[in-house]
């Protein structure tokens, strides 16, 4: 497997990240990992949002960060696994919260503080990394990890 050089976008509002995610959202296929980082504040959960709007999550759920419960699952075209690492401090706690089955399951999962993830811990991702510029603008690197998610990548740009 290969890393694959990906791509820089500037948002310059909330709306332009969730539409960044939704057409991700719209092109994405089952069984794909993406793992998001960046301050807090600095549009994951904005992108989660759109992504959620992409894969057909119904307009009757509200997308909010799991903070503390760890995880929200969405019905959607594949079912949308929302992840927040935020409070996990030991990688056994993955097992408990069943992050392990989720990760390798069919449907598409958005891990938040992504970063807390060992290095190898998987072998195929779509990392989107947040950084904030201003109180509005946000520069947003999407790299791929995996040969077979680089057509992510090709759609973004279009």
């Amino acid at each position: 497997m290969s890393n694959f050089a990906g791509t820089q976008t500037i948002t310059c509002c909330l709306e332009e990240t969730q539409q960044l995610g939704r057409k991700i959202g719209t092109s994405i296929s089952a069984g794909t990992v993406i793992c998001l980082t960046g301050d807090l504040g600095s549009g994951k959960t904005s992108f989660v949002q759109g992504l959620a709007m992409g894969l057909g999550v119904p307009d009757d759920y509200y997308i909010t960060s799991p903070t503390y419960v760890l995880i929200n699952e969405y019905p959607g075209r594949y079912p949308l696994f929302h992840v927040d690492l935020y409070r996990i401090e030991d990688p056994v706690d993955f097992e408990d919260i069943g992050l392990y089955e989720i990760l390798h399951g069919k449907g598409v999962v958005a891990v938040e503080w992504a970063d807390k993830l060992s290095k190898d811990f998987l072998s195929e991702y779509v990392s989107i990394h947040f950084e904030t510029l201003n109180d509005n603008s946000r520069k947003i690197t999407i790299t791929v990890k995996g040969h077979d998610k680089c057509s992510l990548i090709d759609e973004e740009k279009k």
